[in-house]
């Protein structure tokens, strides 16, 4: 057993005593809390998913408490299920990008955003899809970009945004499904709200490499994106380009995106 797994159980015994056996069901809001942190950070670097066993093991709680705990994250997207084993969520990323497994893409992706950044002087975004939307991991401004609402940890409905149909058009067909049946609603008065109108649009993308957002997430702003493709070929993020409908056109980006996102998709594992 390592120092700091030690360390870690001490000190959840230092905050709960009493407490272990996990016998009354009535633990206190402190109690709780302590018990939620030593979950969250018993993940150590280089962790992907731990089981329920080993959780159990490296924070001294009782295993039927750990599968209850983690049940109540998982529903809140603070851990995420792997099989029988979990791991940490990308809700915590949002909170305080603590979700290491997305550090990786991020660092990779960086120099070929700023590259994106300096030749456009446009907004450039990395992004995920995080069940009906988007998820920011990097967000670079340009000074002749507008000022979007866009940030990093941001969330935004994926159908109307470029970097969320790039993404949905190399998405297996559930999660097209899930996406359709949550509804589409308008962001703009230009915004796709039609189920067979966003599935043609996403049969485009796929045939061409590259999606749009033509003023459908916010007046004057357009958008051209390309996913980042893993060996499988399903989408693990998108990269986007976004600037003034009457400065930046976006067919002439648009190259440049899709480039970026080839060369940066044969770097990832």
């Amino acid at each position: 057993m390592t120092v700091t797994v030690l360390h870690r159980m001490r000190h959840y015994q230092r905050m709960c005593p009493g407490q272990r056996n996990d016998s009354n069901g009535t633990d206190d809001t402190a109690s709780t809390a302590a018990r939620v942190t030593a979950l969250l950070t018993a993940f150590e670097p280089g962790d992907d998913a731990l089981g329920v066993s080993e959780l159990a093991r490296r924070t001294a709680l009782p295993k039927s408490s750990v599968h209850r705990l983690t049940a109540h994250l998982v529903r809140h997207g603070l851990l995420e299920r792997d099989g029988t084993a979990l791991r940490l969520g990308l809700r915590l990323f949002e909170i305080g990008q603590l979700a290491v497994r997305q550090r990786g893409l991020v660092d990779a992706a960086r120099p070929y955003l700023a590259d994106l950044r300096e030749a456009t002087r446009n907004t450039v975004h990395l992004a995920v899809l995080e069940g009906t939307e988007v998820v920011y991991l990097d967000v670079l401004r340009g000074p002749d970009a507008p000022t979007l609402p866009s940030r990093i940890g941001g969330r935004f409905p994926a159908h109307a945004t470029a970097v969320g149909k790039a993404i949905l058009a190399w998405s297996p067909e559930p999660v097209v499904d899930t996406v359709l049946a949550a509804g589409l609603p308008r962001i703009s008065r230009r915004t796709i709200t039609g189920p067979g109108l966003l599935r043609r649009q996403l049969a485009k993308v796929r045939a061409d490499g590259l999606a749009y957002d033509r003023e459908e997430s916010g007046v004057g702003v357009v958008c051209a994106a390309s996913p980042l493709r893993g060996t499988d070929g399903t989408a693990r993020a998108a990269i986007s380009i976004s600037g003034w409908t009457n400065r930046m056109r976006v067919e002439r980006v648009a190259p440049a995106v899709r480039t970026a996102a080839l060369a940066l998709s044969r770097t990832l594992p």
